[in-house]
């Protein structure tokens, strides 16, 4: 099958950009080869601001730099730990003694706060697909000595950011399974409305991105721009209706600053009034006030930023592989799993830059 595609897709004469916004998608793409399998039929596919820890702003990784230094127990995923700050990254902190745990989910740190006399804060990081679980966690009644530092962020928004800064033409969107699988494909639809883009929401397996594509390829073809979905085993149209319950109940949409993008509108979810006294921000207000009153930018040098907007792509970095290594990392593309940078050093090795 994965044959007869690329057959029809070299058959179409295309020359085509396309954008995905999901970093297994780029692992994908880039482990088994497909992106030099896309460009040699006239497709190129670039990566945006699908990793969440690369979109997590400096001033927010600088937030839990000062929990952990105050002394507060602070728990986060592992991808978080090598992030630069401006001076320091939480590696750099736990080595001086400040009390970090790695956990897998939300639920760890909760069960770490129950067996703790210390204060414990949660760094929640992630899109639609992990901010039910911190929804979840704050609605059943956590201990009083545990807070969550909200960095969640929703990927529509950051679509129409993209889509009117313009910045790249975009020929079709191919949207993350793991999201949609939460929200559906609605809410993607405003997309292909306004800004005549074709979309299809697609799974991991090479063999769904090369259908997406082909999908896309298709709508191109015959002048459409809809949302079509590619990931029928798993994604329905409405989405995941208890997990938006869940989010929309600890919730409320906030305007935020993304890692290589201004503000954007409602893209954040700030934990709602009725639960701040779980909300690192309002709990340790004295304690962020430094860090609030200071403006942050990117590492010298570091491309990161124009990469999550997929105008740049990492090989193009002059740092890549030379100053910016996974154990030498400069930005966080270059840390996250789900990173730009991080999954092409890993596959091609900075080849094309050493």
């Amino acid at each position: 099958m994965s044959r007869q595609i690329m057959a029809k897709l070299e058959a179409m004469d295309l020359e085509l950009t396309l954008m995905h916004v999901c970093g297994t998608h780029q692992d994908t793409l880039i482990r088994f080869g497909l992106d030099s399998e896309f460009k040699r039929v006239g497709i190129d596919i670039r990566q945006g601001p699908g990793c969440p820890v690369c979109v997590t702003p400096p001033g927010e990784i600088e937030e839990i730099l000062a929990l952990a230094k105050a002394g507060l127990t602070v728990t986060v995923f592992g991808d978080v730990m090598k992030v630069p700050g401006e001076r320091q990254s939480l590696n750099d902190v736990k080595a001086e003694g400040a009390d970090i745990r790695v956990v897998f989910g939300i639920d760890d740190a909760v069960a770490i706060a129950r067996n703790s006399r210390k204060d414990v804060v949660f760094m929640g990081i992630g899109f639609e697909t992990t901010a039910p679980t911190t929804a979840s966690a704050l609605l059943s009644d956590p201990p009083s000595n545990f807070s969550v530092l909200s960095c969640h962020r929703t990927v529509p928004p950051a679509l129409e950011a993209i889509a009117n800064m313009g910045e790249i033409r975009l020929n079709g969107m191919i949207e993350p399974g793991h999201v949609s699988t939460i929200i559906g494909t609605k809410p993607y639809e405003f997309l292909s409305k306004k800004h005549h883009i074709p979309q299809v929401v697609a799974g991991f397996e090479p063999i769904d991105l090369m259908m997406a594509v082909f999908m896309i390829a298709k709508q191109v073809e015959e002048s459409r721009a809809e949302v079509e979905n590619e990931y029928t085993r798993v994604v329905r149209p409405e989405g995941n209706p208890a997990a938006l319950k869940a989010m929309s109940d600890a919730f409320v949409p906030t305007d935020v600053p993304w890692r290589g993008f201004p503000v954007i509108e409602k893209s954040g979810l700030a934990i709602r009034k009725e639960f701040e006294e779980h909300d690192a921000r309002m709990r340790y207000d004295d304690l962020l006030a430094p860090v609030h009153a200071r403006k942050y930018t990117e590492a010298k040098g570091c491309r990161c930023g124009e990469m999550l907007r997929g105008i740049l792509k990492s090989e193009e970095c002059p740092l890549f592989g030379k100053r910016c290594t996974p154990s030498t990392p400069v930005g966080p593309c270059m840390v996250s799993r789900e990173g730009n940078c991080y999954i092409s050093y890993r596959y091609q090795r900075g080849k094309k830059a050493l």
